[in-house]
């Protein structure tokens, strides 16, 4: 990757530079932004401009880059305590900026985190409209969206609850879109998908040796998301341990990184979701109340798809044009009347799941009930009771009743962990640890 610097400044241009190259890239460096111009007409992965420079100013640099190369992420240094022009150029499109002092492992953190993965598919995502992301014409839901658009202005951490399929990622990117911080990245993160000791380093970030592996340093998702917004999707599976870890990012508002002497400030918006009711988990001792309440400055809950029916013909239209496009193929009613009758377990994500199907099967005509292949099945949970209930015979220890109850939900299930820890009453995590234990992948 090469690097273009524009500073005029002898001293300064030998330290962005040595930075630069210490994190693996060609360096660049011209005296003013009138050479920047110039030398932009070769290829480059990012410019650093400093802000105060002859000839022309960092901010008139960086709106010539943003008209004719928009895809070049811009670090602007500023001097120290001139927030308002930091301020400026984040407006006017910077990806970060740093302040004058700064040391070489800020200025190397920030060029890490301008050019990671992470954030070149964030500024190379289209932006969505900031209009209404989920679409509903149900009072509660209505009012949900408005809450939403209100509190975006804030910084206030927010925690959406809700079954899953009900739009929660939708809520939270909603979130972003509307806030100040829009033009910032927006950071997902599965709290569910990775064990205890990965997702620490996932979520903070880790040092070179701080474990067997870790042969670079990393950027965590905190430090990546700085001046956007994070999303702790499924926050109710996050191990004891890491959630007091948690905790004190959220107080602090710093990150240690695994093996790091020191600890490392960020800016992050915090949105956390989750499918269960967390308060009760809270009750019973499975997360810890602290951090809930840490969470819970503005609780945001949505409602199934069945407590909503009204939504339903909305939606199959919405989901069907997206599909075919305006073709002018109508559902029936007594179809749209089966339709609004399935209590869709699945909510909104089944409900597109099933428009697509019913798209593909109709093959240019107005798709009949049998065609969204919803016929209701025997309940998981009957299936259980009456397959797998008897199996379970006299001379078993409670340990091998367990392995059986489990592995065969788990089969029932198609393999879907999610549904088969929410049947048998469990968490993720203690699901995983299960099958761990009896050597399941």
């Amino acid at each position: 990757m090469r690097v273009l610097i524009a500073e005029d400044d002898v001293h300064m241009q030998l330290a962005v530079q040595s930075c630069v190259q210490n994190v693996g890239y060609e360096a660049v460096v011209v005296s003013d932004g009138l050479q920047a111009v110039k030398a932009l007409e070769g290829n480059f992965d990012l410019i650093i401009s400093d802000q105060r420079m002859p000839n022309m100013t960092g901010q008139e640099l960086l709106k010539y880059v943003r008209d004719k190369f928009p895809a070049i992420p811009f670090i602007m240094i500023t001097a120290h305590g001139t927030i308002t022009q930091a301020v400026e150029a984040m407006q006017a499109g910077a990806a970060d900026f740093i302040a004058k002092p700064f040391s070489a492992e800020d200025l190397e953190r920030v060029i890490e985190r301008v050019l990671s993965p992470e954030q070149k598919e964030y500024r190379q995502t289209p932006r969505t409209s900031k209009g209404k992301a989920i679409i509903t014409n149900d009072p509660y839901m209505i009012r949900v969206l408005e809450i939403v658009e209100a509190v975006s202005k804030s910084d206030a951490t927010i925690l959406v609850q809700g079954e899953s399929g009900t739009g929660k990622e939708l809520i939270a990117r909603m979130v972003h879109q509307v806030s100040p911080r829009a033009e910032q990245p927006f950071i997902a993160v599965n709290c569910a998908a990775l064990p205890a000791n990965l997702l620490e380093s996932e979520l903070f970030g880790h040092e070179k040796g701080a474990f067997t592996g870790a042969e670079k340093r990393k950027l965590g998702k905190f430090e990546l998301a700085h001046g956007g917004t994070i999303l702790l999707d499924e926050i109710s599976e996050m191990e004891l341990g890491l959630q007091a870890k948690l905790l004190r990012v959220l107080q602090e508002r710093e990150v240690d990184r695994v093996g790091g002497s020191s600890p490392i400030s960020v800016d992050v918006r915090v949105v956390a979701t989750t499918n269960r009711n967390l308060a009760r988990e809270a009750e019973e001792g499975r997360f810890r109340a602290d951090l809930y309440y840490r969470l819970n400055v503005i609780p945001i809950t949505l409602t199934p798809l069945r407590e909503r029916q009204n939504d339903i013909p909305l939606l199959v239209e919405h989901f069907m044009r997206k599909v075919i496009g305006n073709s002018g193929v109508k559902i029936p009613a007594e179809t749209m009347r089966t339709l609004m009758q399935y209590p869709w377990p699945g909510n909104i994500r089944e409900l597109q799941n099933a428009v697509e199907r019913a798209a593909i099967l109709a093959q240019g005509r107005s798709p009949e009930a049998k065609d969204f292949l919803i016929t209701a099945p025997p309940s998981l949970s009957s299936q259980i009771e009456k397959e797998i209930v008897p199996s379970i015979r006299s001379g078993m220890t409670v340990a091998e009743a367990e392995k059986l109850l489990i592995l065969e939900t788990l089969k029932a299930t198609g393999d879907n962990r999610t549904k088969a820890a929410e049947l048998l009453g469990i968490s993720i995590r203690t699901l995983r640890n299960k099958l761990a234990e009896y050597r399941v992948d």
